[in-house]
């Protein structure tokens, strides 16, 4: 029986995937986190302490014989033999979920790792991310402040990444308003001033405000936003589409079962906000047309050719066996 096979040169630095500093964001310990790893299309290797413990073992080969590596094709070597990279391959993988994870536009959540003088770093499939300052909710007054980031989980948006620069940059700020500023949204707030036209409500403990405009207080017609609301005073409100870009829009009228509610029993109206606040995203779901999803860049990896996937088959020669 005749069969084919090829040969290939892959250089020792090829074979881990990704960087050392990444492997730990990638190895997976069977009896501690095997759960979180072990699930359809995450990409991950059994943990071998005796492996990764960085004492030399005399005679023993970076990987074993009969050991299944998926790798790319870079080249050729001198010989004409073609040039394989496992971590390339997997670099690749990483860059192609990260621009999924970028189309789907939804927060994602995260472990800070590091952090330097510009902000804070973490992992996004063994990718490297960073954080800027500027784009953390809270503010940082010093270098301390970042550091005491290191080991936190939050949201976090990408909102730009460049694979040829290596650039995965991210934002708390912006996965902050996607989860908690849609519009049918119940927030908890405070009221922090009074204008004729309304009050500006700051969000839970947050640096964040918003208006509730006059209008949208109660659906009775009241002259003074301070006829109903004082300083200080805790409130609920439901985020509702707003007027102008970038603004945070407010209402306590749409959460009233009955017009004018609000000027009457206060009591009842934030008793009742929550099912009020899902009637509201109801309605929303029922105007709202089916969101289509762009189609993924041109230079995604082509998962539905395999073999263009794993290698560029032209540097390979095939021999009968």
């Amino acid at each position: 029986m005749l069969g084919q096979t090829c040969w290939g040169t892959m250089l020792t630095k090829e074979v881990l995937p990704l960087y050392d500093k990444e492997m730990d964001y990638l190895l997976c310990d069977t009896e501690k986190d095997a759960e979180e790893f072990m699930v359809v299309g995450k990409m991950g290797i059994v943990r071998d302490d005796e492996a990764v413990n960085g004492e030399p073992v005399p005679g023993r080969p970076v990987v074993e014989p009969g050991t299944v590596l998926f790798a790319e094709v870079l080249g050729r070597t001198l010989s004409g033999r073609p040039l394989l990279s496992t971590r390339r391959f997997f670099r690749r993988i990483a860059w192609h979920r990260v621009r999924q994870i970028k189309q789907l536009n939804e927060p994602i959540e995260v472990k800070i790792t590091e952090w330097n003088t510009g902000g804070l770093l973490t992992r996004i499939e063994g990718l490297r991310g960073f954080l800027p300052k500027n784009e953390l909710m809270g503010r940082v007054n010093s270098f301390t402040d970042l550091k005491e980031n290191v080991g936190r989980r939050i949201y976090v948006l990408i909102t730009r990444m460049d694979e040829s620069n290596n650039d995965l940059i991210l934002s708390e700020k912006a996965a902050w308003e996607m989860l908690h500023l849609r519009e049918g949204t119940l927030l908890e707030g405070t009221v922090r001033k009074i204008y004729p036209y309304g009050a500006q409500i700051r969000i839970g403990e947050t640096n964040r405000s918003g208006l509730l405009h006059i209008s949208k207080i109660t659906r009775h017609q009241i002259t003074s936003a301070g006829d109903l609301l004082a300083v200080d005073e805790k409130v609920k409100v439901l985020v509702v589409k707003s007027m102008f870009p970038d603004k945070i829009s407010l209402s306590i009228a749409d959460l009233e079962s009955e017009p004018g509610l609000f000027t009457s029993n206060k009591e009842k109206v934030f008793f009742e906000a929550e099912e009020m606040a899902r009637k509201y995203r109801q309605k929303l779901r029922a105007m709202s047309t089916t969101h289509k999803l762009e189609p993924l860049p041109t230079d995604a990896l082509p998962f539905n050719d395999e073999g263009k996937l794993y290698s560029n088959w032209k540097w390979f020669k095939f021999e009968g066996l």
